[in-house]
């Protein structure tokens, strides 16, 4: 029987193959590569799918968290509040922009929890990054109840979230700013590396396509120090092939997810829970389990493959050793990464392998 990845992406490749190969040998025989016709098409059609005003393609999605922190003034001696339990990323844009991270324990749903975040705001606290890890949104109007109230910026981390709704609004649409990563396994990846802001704030737009381009808005005139980060017009056109079909994707990562649901019944394991007023988009489909580490065993031993999004917290890292934190700081995330497990979820699943992984699961 052949082995089921967590994840793969040669099948919705092959579903649109003719579509990918048409926009990337258009790109090929048009010339232009670098902030072109295809990033601009891309650009206002990620825009408008969102509802945003404004999108500026990026080189990938710590890119534009960075840039995103930049443009809304973090900097030395400031401190960005955000959920312990996401990927390293959203605490290293933090740290690129000279400012400094602080970790805070999530909600049930692995969100951020803004009773924990106002309780760390402090005379350094300049912002908040609010993470829809896995693929579902964070309690947005709560959120941007408080940083209205304590005059705090608020980012969204949308790398797992591409087409989720808060109530009637996409994700990235409610906060100041908006950061996506289309990295090839998102549900709206890219073939390399890829990311986007959006924003309705035409300054903080007109600042990160400057800081994008070496800090040029004029060629030769650099007004500040910026960098070479722009989403290529070859990656943008394949981008825009998906685009139009992410609606259909996303549905059937929804199916996917409720077959999940409805057929795992092994009172050991914890199946996620959606939050009202919340729509998930399944980027990844995460359970939990106390005996994590032997289900994981249990499962490759079945021809199964599972991964761990994130076995080890932010503040337990190497690379943030130097803020202090202990094991024991953050009991909630630190139980998360001790005990979920993401099991295979991607657009062309079979009926069959979802039934082999969910009768692995029970049997467990």
């Amino acid at each position: 029987m052949e082995r089921i990845m967590t994840n793969r992406l040669d099948r919705a490749f092959e579903r649109y193959q003719s579509e990918f190969e048409e926009a990337a040998l258009r790109v090929l025989r048009g010339s232009r590569y670098i902030l072109g016709p295809e990033l601009e098409s891309f650009e206002k059609a990620f825009a408008a799918y969102n509802g945003a005003s404004y999108c500026m393609g990026v080189g990938n999605g710590l890119d534009a968290l960075t840039l995103a922190c930049r443009a809304l003034g973090v900097g030395e001696g400031r401190e960005v509040i955000m959920q312990g339990n996401t990927f390293i990323a959203s605490a290293l844009a933090v740290s690129a922009a000279g400012g400094t991270p602080v970790f805070v324990e999530p909600d049930a749903y692995y969100l951020p929890d803004p009773e924990a975040i106002e309780a760390r705001i402090t005379e350094k606290t300049v912002a908040v990054i609010a993470v829809h890890l896995y693929g579902q949104t964070a309690r947005m109007d709560e959120l941007s109840e408080l940083c209205k109230r304590r005059g705090l910026k608020l980012i969204e981390d949308c790398a797992q979230s591409h087409g989720a709704r808060c109530g009637s609004r996409m994700s990235g649409t409610i906060g100041d700013i908006g950061c996506f990563s289309f990295y090839p396994t998102k549900n709206l990846g890219a073939f390399g590396d890829g990311g986007a802001v959006i924003t309705d704030n035409e300054e903080y737009a007109r600042r990160i396509r400057r800081l994008r381009n070496y800090g040029s808005e004029q060629r030769y005139h650099n007004k500040e120090l910026g960098v070479n980060s722009r989403l290529d017009d070859i990656q943008a056109a394949l981008l825009s092939v998906r685009l139009s079909h992410l609606d259909e994707l996303t549905a059937e990562r929804r199916e996917a997810a409720a077959v999940y649901d409805a057929g795992i019944e092994n009172p050991k394991i914890i199946k996620p829970a959606v939050r009202e007023g919340a729509e998930h988009v399944y980027h990844q489909y995460v359970i939990r389990c106390a005996q994590r580490d032997e289900l994981q065993a249990y499962l490759a031993e079945r021809g199964i493959d599972t991964i761990i999004h994130y076995p080890i917290p932010p503040h337990l890292s190497e690379a943030y050793a130097h803020l202090g934190y202990r094991k024991g700081d953050l009991p909630v995330t630190e139980e998360y990464a001790d005990t979920v497990l993401s099991i295979p979820m991607y657009n062309g699943i079979t009926r069959a392998e979802q039934e082999q992984v969910i009768g692995a699961l029970n049997e467990f």
